[in-house]
C-alpha cells in the first residue's frame, strides 16, 4: 500500500479541473486519536482556512476525535462528518472501510472499536520485536515518548509512529524509507494480524447508524478483489477520489460505482506533515460535492 499521494483537487464534477472549494468536502482525515499529526480542531480549522463546507474525521479504530472535532465545527463555522476507518483483512491484503455519520457514543460499537484497538497493539508489539530481532534497538516506551505528550484513553499507535521513530533512531532516512524497508506490506517487519472483514464492518457501521463506504481501492492493487467484495453488497459507498489514485484509478472506480450502485466518496487521506512531507495529500487537495453527505444520508435509517 501507498503512503505517499500526490497534489492536486479530485472530485465529482472534473478530477483534473481545479474547483471552488466553497461547496466541496474532505471526506477523509486523521488526527492525533489515531496516527495524524494534528489535534481534531485543527484539522476542522484547516479545513475552514482551505474553503471547505465540510470535513470528515475518519480515525484508524476510534471515535476519540469526533467530540472536539464537533466543538471545533461550531466554532469555525463548518459542518464536520463524524466518521472512522476500520481495518479489516480479505483475500490476503488489509482492506480498511470508511464509515460515516456513525454515532460516536453508541456503547456496542465503541466496545467493537476497543477490541480492534486492541488486535492494533498486538500488531505493533509483533513488528517491534521483527524490529529488535533486526537489531534494532526501539521499544513502545520510545515510540510513545517520541510523539511527544500523552496518550488519551481511546488514541491508538499506528506505524507512522513507528516509522518516526525509526527515523529518529537513524534506521531509515524518513517515513517513505521506514515503510520500504521495514513496515509496507512485503517488507522486513510486516505483520498483518487476523481482523474482521469487510462486510462484519460494513454491519458494525450501519448498527451503529453510519454508511460504510471502501477506502482507497486503488491501493489493494487488485480490482478483482475489490470486485467480489462490493458483489457482497454491504457497501453504500466507494472512494474514488483520493491522494493515491491517478485519473486512471478515478475512472475505473467511477465506472464500479455505476455497475454497484455506489455513492461516490473522496478525500486527502490527511494525516499531517511528518518530516516536513505530507502524509498522502493535504487538507482540501481531494474534494467532492457536498451533494455526496445528502447522497450517504440516504442510506442511513
Amino acid at each position: 500500500m501507498a503512503f505517499f499521494g500526490k497534489s492536486g483537487v479530485s472530485g465529482l464534477e472534473n478530477s483534473n479541473e481545479m474547483k471552488p472549494l466553497r461547496r466541496r468536502c474532505d471526506l477523509h482525515t486523521h488526527t492525533q486519536a489515531s496516527d495524524g499529526m494534528q489535534p481534531p480542531a485543527e484539522n476542522v480549522r484547516l479545513a475552514r482556512d482551505k474553503g471547505l463546507a465540510a470535513v470528515a474525521i475518519t480515525d484508524h479504530d476510534t471515535v476519540a476525535g469526533i467530540a472536539e472535532a464537533m466543538e471545533a465545527g461550531i466554532q469555525f463555522g463548518i459542518t464536520v462528518v463524524p466518521g472512522v476507518e476500520i481495518s479489516t483483512r480479505a483475500g490476503g491484503k488489509d482492506i480498511h472501510v470508511l464509515g460515516y455519520y456513525v454515532d460516536a457514543e453508541n456503547d456496542l460499537f465503541l466496545s467493537r472499536l476497543a477490541e480492534l484497538r486492541d488486535t492494533r497493539a498486538q500488531r505493533n508489539e509483533a513488528i517491534l520485536l521483527k524490529l529488535q530481532n533486526l537489531g534494532i534497538s526501539i521499544s513502545m516506551e520510545s515510540v510513545v515518548a517520541g510523539i511527544g505528550r500523552e496518550l488519551k484513553p481511546d488514541e491508538s499507535i499506528g506505524r507512522p509512529h513507528i516509522a518516526d521513530e525509526l527515523v529518529r533512531l537513524g534506521a531509515a532516512v524518513d517515513m517513505r524509507d521506514a515503510f520500504d524497508k521495514y513496515l509496507a506490506e512485503g517488507a522486513a517487519a510486516y505483520v498483518s494480524p487476523p481482523r474482521i472483514t469487510p462486510e462484519e464492518a460494513c454491519q458494525w457501521i450501519i448498527e451503529a447508524g453510519g454508511a460504510p463506504v471502501l477506502a482507497h481501492p486503488g491501493l489493494y492493487g487488485d480490482d478483482k478483489l475489490v470486485s467480489t467484495i462490493l458483489e457482497q453488497g454491504a457497501f453504500r459507498g466507494i472512494e474514488a477520489y483520493h491522494s493515491d489514485h491517478g485519473s486512471a484509478e478515478e475512472a475505473r472506480y467511477l465506472v464500479f460505482a455505476e455497475d454497484y450502485g455506489l455513492v461516490v466518496t473522496g478525500g486527502s487521506d490527511f494525516h499531517g506533515a511528518r518530516q516536513g512531507v505530507i502524509f498522502h495529500g493535504d487538507i482540501g487537495s481531494v474534494s467532492v460535492s457536498v451533494d455526496v453527505l445528502e447522497q450517504l444520508k440516504n442510506y442511513i435509517d
